[in-house]
């Protein structure tokens, strides 16, 4: 019998060799994710240290916010909007709107240039006491990374490619690998193409495993054992859906429409981005240094809560103006970390009307009903909450909330926060120009 030809054996290699789009493919998704569990944990780094020396400078002048704060918005708005403008806000609707059309999102909303904007400035917000978070624009980094994965390899890019690594950057960012897939499924993808998951998976859980191994199996929130009965789920699950829903639902509906304002004044004001921007800080800095509760991504205040930390009554709602100003201010920063922290306050007022209940599991109700109502994605609000507070016994109470904090909020809300946002990251059909020119947060 005779043996393969030369030409057939090149063919076979060409197909299944090293240099196979197969394997190409997967060294893309290799490399892509450890690089994406390496960034996201020195970012987190530098946020962390950006909001303590924010932190140290207040507590040593309490004026300076006042000075520093509205400044540094001014600066930091301006900035973006004429380096980077595909790096404002959350950079979650940018990745929801890069999988519309993914080569030419390469040039705009997820390239080097915009993605390395929003490390730095986003690390400024925090540096001058914005309340906002790194999640989202992890994610926005995340895909990005991906991408470029792809694309030095040449494998084709697919929308496919962004959400993996849009869930990677969810992941790392929280040592959360489950939270990631389900962000993938609820709020990435539109539609979840069976043929995505192995990709998606894959890269999750290398984010994760480099993440985890560097910085050990950490729980970000701290470990809450606390239960609740089904007696006490039926009576607080349900009010911490409605109050969570609204109130999630209200901050929804202030940032959507706040991006379609046309009353002359504001739309002048808006107009000039760093004017605005100084504006909203000033409204930042003054409730921080009257609360001195609301700076950053409020992590201290919402771990303090859930181990029993008391906080005043208004907190909440404190950090929710503060948290609004924030993220329609035209700076890079997310909501993800902000909105966990509102949730708390929600969660320490609810406290209040279940006296008897075990307080921790109480405020961990409020949190997944809050972040429900703002994100509109409960499974993953769930999960998060569930694994940065290893409080697995508390599932189906979380999941009561979660669903009754959802179906609220639909009613408040008809659009959905990051959907409604990522509109105003496509093109017009027919439209030629760079993504990153469009409107949106």
């Amino acid at each position: 019998m005779r043996g393969p030809t030369l030409r057939q054996a090149r063919v076979a290699l060409k197909r299944h060799g090293p240099t196979a789009p197969i394997w190409r493919r997967r060294t893309a998704i290799l490399g892509g994710a450890v690089l994406i569990g390496l960034v996201a944990l020195a970012f987190a780094s530098a946020a962390d240290h950006a909001g303590e020396a924010f932190a140290a400078l207040a507590a040593r002048w309490w004026w300076a916010p006042l000075i520093v704060t509205p400044a540094g918005f001014a600066a930091i708005a301006w900035l973006t909007a004429r380096i980077a403008p595909a790096a404002r806000g959350s950079g979650i609707p940018q990745v929801m709107a890069a999988t519309h059309d993914p080569d030419r999102a390469m040039t705009g909303l997820v390239s080097l240039r915009t993605v390395s904007v929003k490390l730095v400035l986003t690390i400024g917000t925090l540096l001058v006491g914005a309340s906002t978070g790194r999640e989202g624009p992890t994610v926005q980094v995340a895909a990005s990374i991906m991408g470029y994965a792809h694309r030095l390899l040449a494998v084709p890019l697919r929308a496919s490619v962004f959400i993996a690594g849009g869930a990677a950057g969810v992941a790392g960012a929280f040592n959360t690998p489950l939270a990631g897939v389900a962000f993938a499924i609820e709020e990435l993808a539109a539609a979840y193409e069976q043929r995505m998951t192995l990709l998606v998976m894959t890269a999750v859980l290398i984010a994760g495993m480099v993440s985890l191994g560097l910085s050990g199996d950490y729980v970000y929130f701290g470990v809450m054992r606390q239960t609740l009965s089904v007696r006490e789920t039926l009576l607080a699950a349900p009010v911490a859906g409605i109050a969570g829903g609204l109130a999630g639902a209200l901050f929804s509906r202030l940032v959507i429409g706040e991006g379609r304002v046309r009353w002359a004044p504001l739309a002048a004001i808006k107009r000039q981005p760093a004017v605005f921007a100084g504006i909203l800080g000033l409204f930042v800095a003054a409730i921080g240094v009257a609360t001195g509760l609301t700076w950053g991504t409020g992590y201290g205040a919402a771990r303090g809560i859930i181990t029993g930390a008391e906080v005043p009554v208004w907190f909440g709602a404190a950090k929710f103006a503060s948290t609004l100003a924030t993220a329609v201010s035209g700076m890079p920063g997310g909501i993800f970390a902000p909105s966990l922290s509102v949730g708390a306050g929600l969660g320490a007022m609810l406290r209040e009307l279940f006296p008897a209940y075990p307080p921790g599991a109480v405020v961990l109700l409020g949190m997944v009903a809050y972040f429900t109502g703002v994100v509109r994605a409960p499974l993953t609000a769930v999960i998060i909450i569930a694994e940065t507070t290893a409080s697995r016994g508390l599932m189906m109470p979380l999941l009561a909330s979660a669903l009754i904090a959802d179906g609220v909020a639909q009613v408040a809300c008809k659009e959905r926060l990051y959907h409604a946002l990522a509109k105003g990251f496509l093109s017009p059909p027919g439209e030629v120009g760079d993504d990153s020119r469009r409107d949106g947060h």
